[in-house]
């Protein structure tokens, strides 16, 4: 049994990891971040993970939060990478490349899996649902503790937008440069289709935003509860590690 597992979160800005332990869920090191290559393609992004992974000198199985859908390992939509992603099996490239094994999961599934195992989810029952907020708007859902994999909310159409993580997502916040008051009414708008669609008894906002929390809360109005991921950017690579332990022992995530 490995106590110390290696988690890593890739974002659309920066690819980071770190050791944590399987007990605790705690982190054992600081955080090694790389920025994330120009390109987003599979064979670029491939040789910083093992970058990362060499960076620890780290012998055991790799669990990994990847910013898309992923089914089976296999990368289902390019979301903010390259298209030659699609049909890749991370899995499979990621441990060709590093000589590890490898439990690659969606990255808002996996921040989700820390709230629920470690922080402001844990023992939560009914629909859970974790929002991050980053370059997109990823989610991860859970009923009565267990994971609902591949919810993707922010792929949601809305008005001119092919998807609604383009107009409230941080990406869109920076890129336009939004006041957190004008942001914080998009993201709003955001959560209350989430509320009309799927009538979640829980809301866990995620991601970097999470540190600016007292910027908006105040403004988010909505039925449901919502609280913030006290675990803020850690969570992608804490719920990575422990996506993994998982998968030791109950065999493959969907």
């Amino acid at each position: 049994m490995f106590m110390e597992l290696l988690g890593i979160d890739i974002g659309g800005s920066g690819i980071k990891g770190a050791l944590v332990n399987a007990e605790t869920g705690e982190m054992q090191t600081e955080r090694f971040r790389v920025p994330t290559p120009v390109s987003r393609k599979p064979d670029e992004m491939a040789q910083v993970i093992k970058q990362i992974v060499d960076h620890f000198e780290y012998e055991g199985p790799v669990g990994c939060g990847f910013p898309s859908i992923v089914k089976n390992g296999v990368c289902m939509s390019e979301s903010n990478l390259h298209k030659s992603w699609v049909g890749v099996n991370i899995d499979e490239l990621f441990t060709r490349v590093t000589g590890h094994e490898f439990t690659v999961l969606n990255d808002a599934d996996a921040a989700g899996y820390a709230s629920m195992n470690y922080g402001v989810g844990r023992g939560k029952q009914g629909l859970v649902i974790m929002i991050t907020v980053g370059t997109g708007l990823g989610s991860g859902a859970f009923y009565n503790g267990e994971l609902l994999a591949n919810f993707e909310l922010g792929q949601i159409p809305y008005k001119k937008y092919k998807k609604i993580e383009d107009w409230a997502s941080s990406g869109a916040r920076e890129r336009e440069g939004l006041t957190y008051d004008r942001w914080a009414k998009r993201f709003n708008k955001f959560l209350k289709h989430v509320e009309t669609i799927v009538a979640p008894d829980l809301l866990i906002i995620g991601g970097g935003i999470s540190k600016k929390w007292d910027e908006f809360e105040h403004l988010l109005q909505l039925d449901t509860r919502v609280v913030k991921a006290e675990l803020m950017n850690h969570a992608g690579i804490i719920g990575a590690a422990i996506a993994c332990l998982r998968e030791q022992h109950h065999g493959h995530l969907s």
